[in-house]
């Protein structure tokens, strides 16, 4: 890649040029591996006679690989002076003349045998040799990165060269470009336009309809657990999910982190058996995250039965529970879904690499991330989640350590070995198939820890503790009115219900239910509550942001006319037990409407409860779960906490807007 070479090229052009015997004929010669064509022969061949010479040669702006001979290259009127190996072409009579000296061997410079005879002004006459100076024919990209731009017209995808306006037939990405032409490639010639979309994400394909469930192809699942990450029992709730076979599935799970290690044992104890296999490597193992990726691979290379490896970060929300199935299908080396986080321009992968090797966007990045361009992506970097051949793993990535370096991160790392060994890396828009979590600002201190994260990850939290039928509300009228102006509405899951409740008995300091309360400002609470304000546990700011969320919209509805910010002084859960406090005697709230949430099951976990207005002589005797009350607080809906019989009863009040 880096020194003088290609002299193999030269002989075996001069050894197939034996094999011509017209000699008007014309032939094009091209290297291939790194070159797009833009457009077909006959647009070719009529710029090519436009060029009025026999050979026409690439043109670069750079000169290479000897500096030296600058002076002797022709000035041209407009465009690149120097020549360019990798196109050229000519007839057959003159492209004979012009290799027929030839006698060097293989790692000789192809480039440095056509410059000289091309800086040699008798030879160059006699060869009748020209450059494509304003590549209409060729373009290296080679120093003319920023020349270049693709030019959507019609159905068809051209790069442009913007310098001198021409539309090059043959894009060469010679030199350090590599990843220009695999970006320009996703699009040239009609690989994806605005008209058709992505014409080939349906070609190689490797269905796997018809397949018998001892048919499918076994994947080794890599779960890779580096630092504390919420929702962690939910991933492997969306594991269980997938539409894959479990018996030709196996699990490698990395966790570095004791603060998760009873989600994945308990996990792992319960599944253990409906998986082909599983392997742990816990924290007390000796195993660095770096290590625990190579050790991934391994698991999958060496197990000659294994035909992928799918690797999964915690943090993965896999919404989509084909991703497995449409990755394998899709039939490439290396594949990601892409994978976004709410709000924000982050994907898990990159459009293009910095000079450093860091992240740079590309052009069409925003374009792909808001799936205004849909399909199948060429791309320098993934990470977080993709799927890999294992016959990739044990050929070109068949290094033991593929995620170590001295200065990359271990996941550019293993990009960068992907792209020196030629292993495409895609990344495909194709379909939804989730999110990634941010892991800022999670904390551990908490039984429950995610219930806090309804600012860092707001639609996770809600899928975990906002009711099920809360978006139902106002489209199918589930709101309904057990006394006048009190609304009833599901509002929390069942999890919220379970978790508010335990997190509060962990915390456990329940208010002696005595008037005197040096919580509450003035020091005394005229109609007492066993109770636990959401300040002691450190929850205001994220029980404003519910109620800011999903109950002020609800008020705005139901009371029109009224607009609230969702103040309050006082959110608490209350305790109610017979031996202890069974019931709460008339009063009025210190609200303009009052919020109150049962969090248990009447019948199941206590008996009896309830609310009575005494204004209306209504009574809600059996509160539904997960469901909350909204009525107002002052004056009109006094009000009172009917005896709880039996068993514990919780609720969670907030006196909203006092």
């Amino acid at each position: 890649m880096s020194p003088p070479g290609g002299g193999q090229k030269v002989r075996l052009l001069k050894a197939a040029l034996e094999e011509v015997t017209e000699e008007d004929k014309v032939i094009l010669f091209t290297d291939s591996y790194d070159v797009v064509f833009a457009s077909g022969p006959k647009e070719l061949l009529k710029k090519f006679q436009q060029a009025r010479h026999k050979v026409v040669f690439s043109s670069e702006t750079l000169i290479w690989p000897d500096r030296h001979l600058e002076d002797k290259h022709p000035y041209p009127r407009e465009g690149n002076r120097f020549l360019g190996s990798g196109g050229f072409m000519g007839y057959a009579a003159n492209l004979k003349e012009l290799v027929g000296d030839w006698k060097g061997k293989d790692n000789d410079s192809d480039q440095l045998f056509y410059t000289r005879v091309y800086i040699d002004p008798v030879k160059r006459k006699a060869v009748n040799i020209t450059l494509d100076n304003k590549c209409r024919l060729f373009q290296n990209l080679n120093g003319a990165l920023d020349e270049v731009v693709l030019k959507f017209e019609d159905g068809r995808v051209r790069a442009r060269n913007v310098l001198y306006d021409t539309l090059p037939v043959m894009i060469h990405g010679n030199g350090p470009t590599k990843l220009q032409i695999n970006y320009l490639g996703n699009y040239i010639p009609a690989l994806w336009t605005f008209e058709t979309g992505c014409t080939v994400c349906s070609d190689d394909l490797r269905p796997l309809t018809g397949f018998k469930e001892t048919e499918y192809p076994l994947v080794v699942i890599g779960i890779f657990i580096q630092q504390p990450t919420p929702f962690v029992s939910v991933f492997f709730e969306r594991l269980l999910k997938l539409k894959y076979p479990k018996n030709r599935l196996r699990l490698f799970i990395f966790n570095q982190e004791p603060h998760h290690e009873n989600q994945v044992v308990s996990f792992v104890k319960d599944h253990e058996t409906e998986y082909q296999g599983v392997k742990m490597i816990g924290p007390d193992d000796g195993v660095d995250a770096i290590e625990s990726r190579n050790l991934g691979f391994a698991e999958c290379r060496e197990d000659i039965d294994c035909e992928y490896f799918f690797s999964v970060d915690i943090e993965v929300v896999l919404t989509n529970a084909d991703t497995l199935r449409i990755l394998i299908e899709l039939n490439k080396s290396l594949v990601a879904p892409m994978m976004t986080k709410p709000g924000k321009l982050w994907t898990n992968f990159w459009g293009a690499l910095s000079e450093d090797g860091y992240y740079a966007r590309s052009e069409d990045y925003v374009d792909i991330v808001q799936a205004r361009r849909v399909g199948i992506w060429n791309v320098p970097y993934v990470s977080h989640v993709y799927l890999v051949k294992a016959s990739v793993l044990r050929d070109e990535l068949s290094a033991e350590d593929l995620f170590h370096s001295e200065t990359l991160d271990p996941d550019m790392s293993f990009c960068r070995h992907a792209r020196d060994q030629g292993v495409f890396m895609h990344v495909t828009n194709l379909h939804t198939f989730g999110r990634v979590l941010s892991t800022e600002n999670y904390q551990t201190k908490h039984l429950h820890n995610d219930l806090w994260q309804i600012f860092e990850n707001p639609t996770d939290w809600a899928e975990r503790y906002i009711h099920e039928n809360y978006t139902r509300i106002m489209k199918d009228k589930l709101i309904e009115t057990p006394c006048p102006d009190v609304y009833w509405f599901p509002i929390f899951s069942e999890v919220a219900c379970a978790h508010l409740v335990e997190e509060m008995e962990h915390f456990g300091q329940w208010s002696g239910g005595a008037n005197v309360d040096k919580r509450i400002q003035g020091g005394y609470e005229n109609v007492p509550t066993i109770d636990i304000h959401m300040n002691q546990v450190g929850y205001e700011k994220e029980w404003h942001k519910f109620l800011l969320e999903y109950i002020a919209p609800i008020t705005e509805k139901m009371y029109p006319g009224y607009y609230t910010r969702a103040q309050f002084d006082l959110a608490f859960v209350v305790r109610y037990k017979p031996d202890e406090q069974p019931s709460l005697r008339p009063h009025h709230d210190a609200s303009t409407f009052t919020i109150n949430i049962a969090l248990n099951e009447v019948g199941t976990d206590y008996q009896g409860g309830g609310c009575r207005f005494l204004r209306y002589n209504c009574s809600i005797q059996a509160p539904r779960k997960g469901w909350a009350l909204m009525h107002p607080g002052r004056l009109t809906h006094y009000h009172e906490g009917l005896p709880t019989t039996g068993g514990v009863r919780y609720i969670a009040v907030s006196f909203v807007d006092p």
